[in-house]
Parts: structure tokens; sequence; C-alpha cells
């Protein structure tokens, strides 16, 4: 059995149960309660696997968020120099353990994410046994999994990254077993990559056992573990087994007359895991857009532009091209301004549904892993698949290395501000190399101030927050920080 970190209040639990604020007040404590008895019905259960997925919600859409941190630290978006420089020690990479922000939001809001998962599971076996009990453990399993995935790949090695990855620090797994409670006041180190792997694997292997095959929007389902699965099996370099998830999955690729709905929710046409607004609070008015923009009357307010390089490569054939930026101006400037997440339609407020996780991204998992195994008629294929929908025309017919770059191609741009690129990268190894062009539309103006993160820098790896550090004497740093 893994411990909890110390840090976690089991008071968390409050705010699955309760999205008023003035009954979270009136609340005794949950360690003044029982916690074996806590949860005792069928709704009780799934109102404490709803809290979860509100976890999740808070530090995905939060403006230092996980859509858009990783491709702040990346090369898809360049600083707008008239915004609020918001964010901007990630972009400068000059982030260290008492930054705040990212460095710490996402190291309490996942863990707690986990805390509330650990609850759920130590008391699963309050349900009868049967398809519910089942259900709820199963969506617990995943999430539990999903949220140490999240840590381990932000803030340790990914296995894939170098040849020392996997002896590398990884994260404390927090892990119960059903009936059990685990320890709050434990001081746990550590433990390697290749450890948390096996364990975030094993959760989502045993989930997919276990889920139900459609659970409503916003919440994981069978389609969603194994397409999960399939992201880290990729990052663990377990190739055939990115195969096998990716064809487990049904939901279909959006279309391209599809494509443009699912970013304003006007469809889920293709979208397998989503932190719905449904199932969280909207309390904390979280707006995933405001990370890139903000928009008041005709103006929008860029706090990141994309890349001049980047935009101005993508094909005129390519439908995504309309969808992925528009002509904004502020302060007497043109920027080529983020558009997927300007909110629903008819709206500017940046409130949307967080799209997690695509059909698309799970074709370009298999075509890569089919690649690396040296199997580039079937890899080519399946990148066709993708292609068909998104390009009126392509050449197509890529070996060898060629056709690696036009699968991480066709990734870069299908998932861009999605914040996936900061991982691509270091998950293969590569430098990050930023143009030199401007933040302007047409290219001019100011430029980023670093340009290059090199292969294997140690700040590919978040510093672990200095108040963890603190509060547990076996929590080891970072190497660099």
């Amino acid at each position: 059995m893994k411990n909890n970190i110390k840090f976690l209040s089991f008071l968390f639990i409050s705010l699955v149960l309760f999205s008023c604020d003035d009954e979270i007040n009136d609340l005794e404590p949950f360690t003044e309660g029982n916690p074996e008895t806590f949860f005792n019905s069928e709704s009780s259960f799934q109102n404490g696997v709803d809290g979860i997925y509100s976890q999740f919600f808070n530090y995905y859409s939060a403006e230092s968020g996980y859509q858009g941190i990783p491709d702040i630290l990346a090369d898809n978006v360049i600083l707008a120099t008239t915004g609020r420089r918001s964010n901007e020690v990630f972009y400068d990479w000059q982030y260290v353990p008492n930054t705040g922000g990212a460095v710490s939001l996402f190291w309490s809001e996942a863990y707690e994410a986990v805390n509330a998962a650990n609850l759920v599971i130590g008391q699963i076996d309050n349900l009868p046994e049967g398809d519910v009990k089942d259900n709820i453990l199963g969506q617990a399993l995943a999430a539990r999994a999903f949220a140490h995935f999240d840590l381990a790949r932000i803030y340790a090695k990914i296995p894939t990254q170098s040849s020392d990855a996997n002896s590398s620090l990884g994260i404390v797994y927090m892990k119960v077993e059903d009936g059990d409670t685990g320890d709050p006041y434990a001081q746990p180190a550590r433990e390697t990559v290749e450890s948390n792997y096996t364990e975030i694997i094993g959760d989502l292997e045993r989930a997919a056992e276990l889920i139900e095959t459609n659970n409503g929007e916003g919440r994981l389902d069978r389609d969603a573990v194994y397409g999960i699965l399939s992201r880290v099996y990729l990052y663990n370099g377990d190739y055939q087994e990115v195969i096998d998830a990716a064809n487990e999955v049904s939901e279909p690729v959006a279309t391209a007359e599809e494509l443009p709905g699912v970013y304003t929710d006007a469809t889920n046409a293709g979208v397998i895991v989503e932190w719905s607004v449904n199932t969280s609070s909207e309390s904390t008015f979280n707006n995933v857009g405001v990370t890139y923009s903000q928009t008041t009357g005709a103006d929008t307010r860029s706090e990141y532009a994309a890349d001049y390089e980047f935009v101005n490569s993508i094909d005129t054939a390519d439908v995504r091209q309309d969808l992925l930026t528009y002509e904004a101006t502020y302060s007497d400037n043109e920027y080529n301004a983020v558009k997927k997440f300007l909110g629903e339609e008819g709206q500017v407020n940046g409130l949307l549904d967080i799209k997690v996780l695509r059909a698309a991204e799970v074709v370009l998992n298999k075509a890569e892993a089919q690649y690396r195994l040296g199997m580039e008629e079937e890899a080519l294929e399946t990148l066709n698949t993708l292609r068909d929908k998104r390009l009126s025309s392509y050449v197509g017919g890529e070996t060898g290395e060629a056709l690696l770059d036009a699968i991480l191609r066709q990734r870069r741009i299908e998932l861009a501000f999605e914040g996936h690129r900061f991982f691509d990268i270091k998950r293969i190894g590569d430098a990050i190399v930023r143009s030199d062009f401007g933040d302007i539309l047409d290219g001019s103006g100011t430029p980023p101030e670093e340009l290059v993160l090199p292969a294997g820098d140690f700040r590919f790896q978040f510093p672990i927050p200095q108040a963890e550090i603190n509060a547990n004497s076996n929590m080891e740093q970072n190497p660099g920080y």
C-alpha cells in the first residue's frame, strides 16, 4: 500500500458533495466523521466520483492550467507584449520551487483528485456486489491513474525521454486498496518513473475491466480508459499495447464538418475525455480561454498569440487552419489570436468544456506506434484516416523518417493549444526550438527572449513545490533546482 501525502486535507470531501459555499461553511471537518461509512449509497458514491472530475476541471481550466501551460512552455505560441504577461515565468523557463502558479497548482489539485479517488476506493465495499459497484470503482481507479499520470509527466521524466528515465525520480503514487483508508500522516519518498508507470497502467487496466460503456458527459467510460491507455502506453514505449488499446476505442474521429462545433461545445463528435462544467463546480469561474486571451467588445487582448512560423506552415487545404487562429486587434496591433477557446456559440467568455482526449489523438498514437514497430504501411494507412478528414488534398506516400515527421506534424496541428506540445517534445527527447519571429500578425514585433530549451535540460521537469519539500522531510527535490 502507498500512503497519502501529508498536506492533503480530508476536508476536501465536502467539496465533492456540496456546491453551495454556505453549505460548505456549515460542514464539520470530514476528519471528525467516520470515513468507513461516509459513502453509503449509489448516489453518494457517484457524487464522490463527480467531485474527482471537479478537481480535474479546476487545474485544467485555471489561467495557469494544464490545458494551456504545456503549449506556453513549448513552441506553438508567443508571448504578446500588449497582454498582461501572465505565465511569463513559464514561457521563459524561469520557474523555481517557490514560483507558485502552475508549479504548486498541478501538484496540489492533482493530488486532491487522487485523494478523493482513494476515499471512494477505500469505501467501495459499502456497495453491494454488481455492475454499479464495478462502474464506480472503475471510474475511481481510472481517475486516480490519470491524476498520477498528469503528475508524473510534469514533475518527472517520461520513460521514452532518455535512457535513464525509468530509474530516475518519479512521484509518490498514493494508493489505497479496496476497503482501506490509508494513512493521512505518512511522509512517503518518491518512487521511480518505472514504478509510477507500472502503477498507472495497472489501475487503468483494472478499470477497463470494470467501467461501463457510457457514463454520460464529463465522466470516464470504457472508451476513455482505452484512449488514455493508448496515450500512457505511448509515453511508456509499449507500442503494441498502444495499437491494441486504440483498437478498443469505438468513438470515430470528428469530420471536417463537425470539428468547428467541437470547440463551441455544439457537439462532442470525436471527444473521448472531457472535463465538463456540467459535472464540475462553476463557482470558481475558471475559463480555459483566459490563458490565451480576453475579449471585450470588438477587441481581443491576447496573452499568447499563435507562433507566426507555425501558423503559416499549415497547408491552405487544411480545414484546421480556420479553427486555430483568427486576426485580432488590440492596442493598434494585430495578432494571430488563438481561436479554439473563445467560448460557446455566440460567446467570448472562454468558458468551455475541456477536451482532454479526442479520437484524433488515439489515431495518431496508433500511427506513431505502428511506425516505431516498423509497420510503415500500416502507419501510413492509419495516418491517412485522419488526413482524409482534415486535408482536401495531400501528396502522402511518405516512408522512413519522412513518415514519422508527417505523423508528428499532424499531431502538432491537430492537438495545438490543447496541452500536448511540451509533452510530445519531452517524450521524444528533443529540444524546444522556437522561431525568432515576433508576436505581431505578420511576424514583426517582439521575438521570444528564450529560443531554445536544450534536450535533457533539467527544466523539462517542474520543481517539486517548496511547500511540499518543507512539509515532508522524505521528499527529494528534482535535480537542478
